[in-house]
């Protein structure tokens, strides 16, 4: 849209533009510039459901709600850095259409984006890691940019289709990155539904709808998601180093059993295309451990390894 035309429109198009965003994030897609300035309209959602945590002070707890919420953390960790991660971004292994889809809606549960989003930024992310152009490092911008500034923005907000092409022939995956606020709405509600239904039919757990949807929803999702993005902070400034890659990762344990392997971000810069990234056996890889077990049953396959040589070149 040019200047012209975006200074014809009334005053209320840009919070309605922002409004349906929400839901639909084709809506304006091409409007204005994509700038580095935080969207405060269409951030709403995200800084509410932060709020919405302090929920817990008047709902209360349960051992039921926490072990859901928990339960919520773990599935959806695995589905980021499983599928989103190693899967969508890297083709690190191999899996059918249906597990494919299936993951993407767990993923897209954990409201982190579709995983078209997804996989454009990371891939961008490994092409310009460390330099002006990458668009979340901590070494060229701030920490706090790093960790959540960054996505707050139009720049932030878009999708670099040129780099997901492979991905993008799925219907299926258009459509949940489209309206990847649907999905998480959903388990919102059945969170909620789910809650209602124990606190009537079991009262002696002592949870209900709220309950639920507060430890359930807002509180595993606000912990799942600055677990994850401690990778693109805190993994690139705090840890070892066994590998002398172009960039600043870091391999950090804590990280790693947080996010479930995710930690050992050196080894992955080194050769991103594993779906091992504890390269040593005493590294905890948890998504690791999982995939091999989905192997085992035929649910994925062709589960890349790091070659023997790249392994050697590293100290420790």
């Amino acid at each position: 849209m040019s200047p012209e035309v975006r200074k014809q429109q009334p005053w209320w198009h840009k919070p309605i533009v922002a409004l349906r965003r929400w839901f639909d994030t084709s809506t304006g897609e091409t409007e204005g510039p994509l700038s580095d300035e935080v969207d405060w309209l269409r951030v709403i959602p995200f800084v509410a459901m932060h709020l919405a945590c302090l929920a817990v002070f008047w709902v209360g707890v349960s051992w039921i709600a926490v072990a859901v919420a928990a339960a919520l953390y773990a599935l959806r960790m695995f589905a980021i850095t499983g599928f989103y991660h190693r899967y969508f971004s890297h083709k690190a292994f191999k899996t059918s259409r249906v597990m494919q889809g299936l993951f993407a809606v767990i993923g897209a549960t954990s409201v982190q984006r579709g995983p078209l989003w997804w996989a454009s930024h990371h891939r961008n992310h490994h092409r310009h890691s460390d330099s002006e152009a990458d668009f979340h490092s901590p070494v060229t911008r701030s920490m706090l940019w790093s960790h959540m500034g960054w996505f707050l923005t139009p720049r932030g907000f878009a999708t670099d289709h040129s780099v997901i092409r492979d991905l993008a022939r799925f219907p299926e995956l258009r459509w949940i990155d489209r309206f990847d606020t649907l999905i998480p709405i959903a388990l919102a509600a059945g969170l909620f539904g789910l809650g209602s239904w124990l606190g009537s039919a079991y009262p002696q757990l002592g949870t209900s709808g709220p309950q639920m949807l507060v430890w359930g929803f807002f509180v595993s999702t606000v912990a799942l998601f600055h677990a994850t993005v401690t990778i693109n902070s805190l993994a690139h400034r705090f840890g070892s180093r066994r590998f002398e890659t172009r960039d600043n990762s870091r391999n950090n344990l804590w990280l790693a059993l947080l996010t479930f392997g995710e930690g050992w971000h050196n080894n992955h810069h080194h050769f991103p295309g594993s779906a091992r990234q504890g390269f040593r056996w005493w590294e905890v890889d948890l998504t690791y451990y999982g995939l091999r077990l989905m192997s085992l049953v035929g649910l994925v396959w062709d589960l890349k390894p790091v070659p023997a040589q790249l392994k050697r070149r590293g100290q420790g």
